[in-house]
């Protein structure tokens, strides 16, 4: 976050004064070096209703813009766009990729999103460091994280084209798995060295690591078992606590409004540097959800006592299961997800919270039809 000086007579250091400002989040703008030429477009999958505002997007950049435009090739796969031989000449203008097997993250300049706050969350996982802006139009179910409104995409695209738009940088979490990686081996004649008879041996053959960026939250949790959740919260390789519930949510600002805000936990404007840990279902009256600086590394393992294994998410998505031995570090990411304001990044957030939550929704008290006596 940028911060201001000026001289002023409040604050001294030797010989001279200072006033720190921290800058309004609401003055950060998208600025471009060179016009933008790249723009991938993230369809929401198996919604029909988004097929037409699909077509019509993609003519307009393709046509009137003169746009590279890049679309995952499972979305041309669609029975109604591969059939359609009006739709055919441009489709063939478009630079296709894969997830997890195409690179794209140095040809891309922005990123237009149709549907719901999902597909946000799926641009994100494509880019694994930095990440281009992303324009977000409301096309799905809740919609917090997508302020457009798609009836005037023309001239919303053209000002973010041009660079007239506010940002708000989203952070991300960067998340390392370590697991202590185990093979079973079968063993001839089903008889170890020792003489004991067995068939399945876990050996373990070295460790495993994978790196995640993640935008909402890690969801720790019992995954398919009966018994409570047991896994150890360290804080900078000190353990803070020991979770014994359904689970653990470690969210960023922007997931505060997610499955943290269902578990409880406070609304947090995605400007300010943080992380939040909340409990799911904690077996305890006192176990409250905190917020920790960004900068700060946190590591979740499964306790020395826990009866079962845990089960980790991503933003949803790569469900896996974490064994005694495996460990989740999880720090503020350098790479932030710059998303693109309908106004400003406070406004926005403040309608989001009113239209999709109904955030502080009351009926208004009556004022007094008789006006009180003075006395």
């Amino acid at each position: 976050m940028k911060i201001l000086k000026r001289v002023m007579n409040n604050l001294s250091f030797g010989r001279t004064t200072w006033n720190w400002h921290i800058q309004d989040p609401a003055s950060q703008r998208l600025t471009w070096n060179k016009p933008p030429k790249s723009v991938l477009v993230i369809k929401k999958i198996r919604d029909a209703s988004l097929l037409q505002p699909f077509k019509e997007l993609c003519v307009y950049l393709t046509e009137e813009k003169n746009m590279i435009v890049y679309v995952e090739k499972k979305v041309l796969e669609d029975p109604a766009i591969a059939n359609d031989e009006n739709f055919g000449p441009v489709k063939k203008k478009f630079c296709t990729f894969r997830e997890d097997y195409d690179d794209i993250s140095n040809q891309i300049d922005f990123i237009i999103c149709l549907g719901g706050d999902g597909t946000l969350l799926y641009a994100s996982s494509l880019f694994q460091g930095s990440v281009p802006p992303v324009m977000a139009f409301h096309l799905g179910s809740l919609g917090f994280l997508t302020p457009f409104n798609f009836e005037n995409f023309q001239s919303q695209v053209t000002q973010v084209i041009e660079g007239n738009a506010a940002l708000v940088l989203r952070s991300r979490l960067k998340v390392k798995v370590v697991k202590e990686h185990r093979e079973k081996m079968t063993v001839q004649n089903g008889i170890e060295e020792n003489g004991v008879a067995s068939t399945n041996i876990e050996k373990e053959v070295g460790k495993q690591i994978m790196q995640y960026q993640v935008l909402n939250e890690v969801v720790v949790d019992r995954g398919p078992s009966s018994y409570l959740s047991n896994v150890d919260v360290f804080l900078n390789g000190h353990l803070i606590t020991t979770v014994q519930g359904d689970g653990v949510i470690v969210s960023t600002p922007t997931g505060s409004t997610a499955y943290a805000a269902a578990a409880g936990a406070s609304m947090i404007h995605p400007n300010v540097p943080a992380i939040m840990i909340t409990p799911i279902c904690p077996h305890s009256l006192s176990f409250r959800p905190i917020v920790v600086p960004a900068g700060v590394e946190l590591k979740i393992m499964l306790s020395p006592d826990a009866r079962n294994t845990a089960w980790v998410s991503f933003d949803g998505r790569k469900r896996q299961e974490i064994c005694h031995g495996d460990s989740i570090s999880i720090t503020t990411s350098c790479y932030p997800l710059p998303s693109i304001c309908f106004r400003d990044p406070v406004s926005d957030w403040f309608e989001s919270l009113a239209e999709c939550l109904h955030w502080n929704v009351r009926k208004k008290q009556n004022n007094f039809a008789v006006e009180e006596e003075e006395f």
